[in-house]
C-alpha cells in the first residue's frame, strides 16, 4: 500500500480512511474497537470521528482502544467540532469560546494531548471566519492541534479561509472532506480544482452512496431494513430517490459484468480520482471492513473509469448528497 501526501502538510494517510459514524450507532462498542484495531494492523492509519458520533461516545472508545493497545501513534486521529454539545446557548457553532471548550472535551475523550486533524464539521456562516481561525490558530500554537480542515464546505468558502490564513498569519485549511461519489459528482466542478490548485487534501464521505453502489437497492421501492435511510430516515431517506437507485443500479451491473464487486468499484473509483486523498469507509462490523481492505491494493483502468463517466457525466449528480449542507440550493427534482 502507498500513503499518500496530507495536502501540502508533510504528514503522510492511508488512501482510506476508517469513518466511525457507527461505532454505538448501531455497532457494539466490542466490535467497533476491534474493527480500529483492524484497520490499524492493515495500515489504515486515518480515522475520522466526530464529537456528535453518539454524543461523544465515539471518541471515547477510539481513545481507550488506543490506550489501552498502545497504539496512539500509529493514529492519524481527525475529530470536528461544530454541532451542539449540550443546552447552552454557546454550546455549539464555531465560535471561539465553543471551538476552544469542544477541543479541550475531545482530548479527554480521546486521552491524547493532541488531535492531528481538528476540522470544522460545518461552516458557520453566521460569524466571521477569522474568529474561526483565530481560535483554531491558538489551539495548533498550545501542541492541541497539529492540522485543521473543514467539512462540506463551498468553494468560496474555503477559499476564503484559505486567503484570510494569509493575510493574517493564521493557520490554513489543510484538508476539506465533501461529499462524493458516483451519484454526486458536483465537487469536480469547483472543489477539486481548488484543491489541485492550493494543495488541499480532499476526504470524501459516502462513497458508496449509502449502499445505493454497493448493490443494496435491488429495486427502486423498497430499502434494506438495516440501511441508514430505512433506520435515520431525513436527509438519509432524501438521497435515496427512485433515479438514483436506478441510475446507481446501472453502475452495479457495470461492475458486476466488469469482474468487480460493486462496493470494490465504488470505493476504488474515489480513491482513484483525481486530487482525492483518501475516501472515508464506514464500516459496520469487521466483516464489512474485511471486505473492503482489497481496495487498498486495487487501482482503477481508464477503460472502467470511461464507462462510469457514460453513466453519471463529470461534475454532475443523480443523487443529492449536500442535502445536509445548508448552503446547497441545487436541487435535483423538481415539482410538477
Amino acid at each position: 500500500m502507498q500513503y499518500r501526501p496530507f495536502g501540502r502538510t508533510g504528514a503522510f494517510v492511508s488512501p482510506l480512511a476508517l469513518g466511525t459514524d457507527n461505532f454505538l450507532n448501531p455497532t457494539l462498542e466490542t466490535e467497533s474497537a476491534a474493527m480500529l484495531e483492524r484497520a490499524l494492523d492493515a495500515g489504515i492509519n486515518l480515522i475520522d470521528t466526530s464529537n456528535s458520533y453518539r454524543a461523544g461516545e465515539s471518541e471515547r472508545i477510539i481513545g481507550q482502544t488506543l490506550e489501552r493497545s498502545k497504539r496512539r501513534d500509529q493514529a492519524f486521529i481527525a475529530t470536528k467540532v461544530h454541532y451542539p454539545t449540550g443546552t447552552g446557548a454557546n454550546d455549539r457553532g464555531n465560535s471561539r469560546q465553543h471551538v476552544l471548550k469542544a477541543c479541550e472535551d475531545s482530548l479527554k475523550r480521546l486521552r491524547t494531548d493532541h488531535i492531528d486533524l481538528y476540522q470544522l464539521h460545518r461552516m458557520d456562516f453566521s460569524l466571521p471566519l477569522e474568529e474561526t481561525l483565530s481560535a483554531l490558530t491558538d489551539l495548533v500554537r498550545r501542541g492541541m492541534v497539529r492540522y485543521i480542515g473543514c467539512s462540506t464546505a463551498p468553494a468560496w468558502k474555503i477559499l476564503e479561509g484559505i486567503l484570510t490564513s494569509k493575510a493574517k498569519g493564521f493557520v490554513r485549511f489543510a484538508s476539506e472532506q465533501p461529499p462524493y461519489n458516483l451519484l454526486d459528482r458536483r465537487i469536480e466542478n469547483e472543489l477539486v480544482p481548488l484543491a489541485q490548485s492550493y494543495d488541499l487534501a480532499l476526504l470524501p464521505w459516502s462513497p458508496m452512496a449509502m449502499g445505493m453502489l454497493a448493490g443494496r437497492y435491488e429495486n427502486e421501492n423498497t430499502r434494506p431494513e438495516d440501511s441508514r435511510a430505512a433506520q435515520r430516515g431525513g436527509i438519509y431517506a432524501d438521497r435515496v430517490t427512485p433515479d438514483a437507485v436506478r441510475v446507481a443500479n446501472q453502475f452495479v451491473k457495470l461492475a458486476r459484468d466488469s469482474g468487480y464487486d460493486p462496493a470494490h468499484l465504488a470505493l476504488l473509483w474515489v480513491k482513484d480520482q483525481p486530487g482525492i486523498t483518501a475516501p472515508i469507509i464506514g464500516p459496520k462490523n469487521v466483516v464489512q471492513l474485511e471486505h473492503l481492505l482489497p481496495v487498498l491494493e486495487m487501482n482503477l483502468p481508464e477503460e472502467i473509469r470511461a464507462a462510469c463517466d457514460k453513466i453519471v457525466p463529470p461534475g454532475s449528480a443523480a443523487a443529492n448528497f449536500f442535502n445536509s449542507s445548508g448552503w446547497m440550493k441545487m436541487q435535483l427534482e423538481f415539482g410538477t
